[in-house]
């Protein structure tokens, strides 16, 4: 039996914000397959037809409240926004407008719609103040940042938290934020990431210009996060002292160069992969953004279940499937098969119980 293979999630109403997405996409995909009737909303339609997709702008409050009208959720999964540091640099007012208001405009639909009973809102390990931690950031480190995107979700989280203490929980709606980062796997096609760079790169036939290769990030596999976020929302409603903010991170052995990456990405890539290094380190390349997940290992039981080798097989057998014809659909369903069945064994006698 799968670690979310119970009823609960059977015929549950849930909306996923940000559902095209590269999480997004994943997260839906999950909640179909164990029987949840999954509604998005984006401005772009999901490519699983069985996921009712709803048109709009999170930054537009009218559209939102339609979309939380229509779709009733019981629980709702907020994902949409402006997803990369260089995004925030090209554009900070979209940014902030996208991650900030944004996130208002869902928390106040669902406050009108009185549908709702928990929020899971996804920020990023970008969130904390730099201080050259070694040991990690934990959840109630103090929040800051030096770049549009990571202020942008700062702003979401103070958002989230002043919705969730002073307007939504007496009305009985828990919310909770989840902080992860540096998520690789199939399906991701964004420009300006490390392994969808690569991927195109490899597919093309040409070499990629590769930036700050001795920055270290800690890796894991989309899955690993999004594991956390649908146990962490099966927690919340049964209890609501789990509506706070939430870190899923990766183990330290995780946590690797980008060149360390890009070496094994080659190795697993027919044929390799050609990569150049670019003569600048960039402009506002973020420090280290280790997160301490002891809360989430807890209180939850989470554990990532994928290590970051495995993470890498998984991320290039799912590309090499696509660019050999397999419906990318059928691709992820394999993959969130076998991972759901591994982080079942790992939880052991848990599973029914976090389920």
């Amino acid at each position: 039996m799968s670690a979310l293979s119970d009823s609960f999630w059977a015929g549950r109403r849930v909306l996923v914000t940000g559902h095209s997405g590269f999480k997004g996409r994943w997260l839906a995909l999950w909640l179909r397959s164990l029987s949840a009737d999954v509604a998005g909303f984006s401005r772009r339609r999901s490519e699983d037809p069985e996921v009712e997709s709803i048109a709009g702008d999170v930054a537009d409050l009218a559209a939102v409240r339609a979309a939380v009208e229509r779709a009733r959720p019981e629980v709702v999964f907020h994902l949409a926004g402006l997803a990369t540091v260089q995004i925030g640099l090209a554009d900070p007012v979209a940014t902030y407008t996208a991650n900030v208001i944004g996130t208002a405009n869902v928390l106040q639909a669902i406050r009108e719609s009185g549908h709702t009973r928990v929020v899971v809102g996804v920020t990023t390990d970008k969130v904390y103040l730099d201080r050259g931690s070694e040991w990690g950031y934990r959840e109630d480190d103090r929040l800051g940042g030096s770049d549009p995107y990571s202020t942008s979700k700062v702003g979401q989280e103070l958002v989230a938290a002043a919705f969730r203490e002073a307007l939504l929980a007496d009305q009985g709606i828990a919310v909770a934020t989840a902080r992860a980062g540096n998520v690789i796997g199939g399906g991701d096609w964004t420009a300006g990431r490390l392994v969808p760079d690569l991927v195109r790169a490899g597919l093309e036939g040409r070499p990629l210009e590769v930036r700050a290769p001795d920055a270290v990030r800690p890796w894991q596999h989309v899955l690993n996060p999004l594991y956390g976020y649908l146990l962490l929302a099966r927690r919340l409603w049964e209890d609501p002292t789990f509506a706070t903010a939430w870190n899923f991170g990766p183990d330290q052995e995780d946590s690797h160069p980008v060149a360390w990456i890009v070496e094994r990405l080659r190795d697993r890539w027919p044929g390799g992969l050609a990569v150049v290094v670019a003569e600048r380190r960039p402009l506002h390349e973020a420090a280290v953004p280790r997160v301490d997940s002891t809360r989430a290992r807890t209180r939850l039981g989470w554990h990532p279940p994928w290590d970051l080798p495995a993470a890498l097989d998984a991320t290039v057998d799912w590309y090499l499937g696509h660019r050999d014809g397999r419906d990318a659909i059928a691709l992820s369903v394999e993959q969130i098969g076998r991972f759901s069945a591994e982080a079942s064994r790992g939880r052991g006698a848990q599973a029914d119980s976090l389920a």
